[in-house]
């Protein structure tokens, strides 16, 4: 019987994603499932785990999941509710700063989306960075 830690294993183990994510302070759903199928390797057979243990860490597991599931949802939300307020702008006056970090006016004519990333034409002059945009008339 080894006396190697499961958790310690899972979190150093060279293969695992956890080694390229080991700069940051949290564990995600892989490395959650890592960590149970280690304790689930390494128990001891003479003296089994407790079932309401295992029910529970499945329990944390499966709300570990459908968190991450919500937050994914809600940045596309998120995302889809700026596309909307920049294609609003196109016909209506804006300030904006521009480039050289100067207060410009004028009207919105076109939204360029490349990338995810909004750009305006306003009053001819293309590119305008759609969060350099400080007021709207």
């Amino acid at each position: 019987m080894s006396n190697t830690n499961p958790i310690t294993q899972a979190l150093t183990s060279p293969t695992g994603a956890s080694q390229a994510k080991s700069a940051t302070p949290t564990l995600g759903k892989d490395d959650f499932l890592k960590l149970l199928v280690g304790q689930l390797q390494h128990q001891d057979p003479l003296a089994p785990s407790d079932d309401q243990q295992w029910i529970g860490q499945m329990a944390a597991f499966s709300q570990l999941e459908q968190v991450s599931n919500m937050a994914a949802s809600t940045q596309k939300i998120v995302d889809t509710l700026n596309m909307n307020g920049t294609l609003s702008l196109i016909g209506h006056s804006v300030t904006y700063i521009d480039a050289n970090g100067a207060s410009r006016s004028g009207t919105v004519e076109t939204v360029d989306v490349t990338a995810g990333k909004a750009t305006l034409q306003v009053d001819g002059i293309a590119g305008i960075d759609a969060g350099s945009v400080t007021q709207v008339r």
